[in-house]
């Protein structure tokens, strides 16, 4: 397994499928992304949202991506998407195959 300090995990929710499979399908074009993954049964989000608690039917993407790409989907992302404040968390991948870590640098 291979170490890897310029790929990363970011993860995103959309309240609708359709908005989810257009902007997977946008950063992947513009190779802000080299896969995202669509987990297309809705995840229930409950959170703090201007002082009350409420709760959500959501669609998660995960991408793809790396750290140079990073400001420039965040930009996207918030471009595209519905949300007045939209999830954008990154995480940090610790290793992988040599041959998929690799794809995803040439790809992203």
């Amino acid at each position: 397994m291979a170490q890897e300090k310029g790929a990363k995990i970011v993860l995103v929710t959309c309240g609708r499928i359709s908005e989810a499979r257009q902007i997977a399908r946008s950063v992947v074009e513009q190779r802000l992304a080299a896969c995202v993954n669509i987990v297309s049964a809705p995840v229930e989000s409950v959170y703090r949202w201007k002082g009350r608690v409420e709760s959500a039917k959501e669609f998660l993407l995960i991408i793809k991506t790396t750290r140079r790409r990073l400001a420039l989907l965040e930009d996207r992302i918030a471009a595209m998407h519905s949300y007045d404040l939209p999830e954008f968390l990154v995480l940090q991948v610790a290793g992988g195959s040599e041959e998929y870590l690799s794809w995803l640098a040439g790809h992203a």
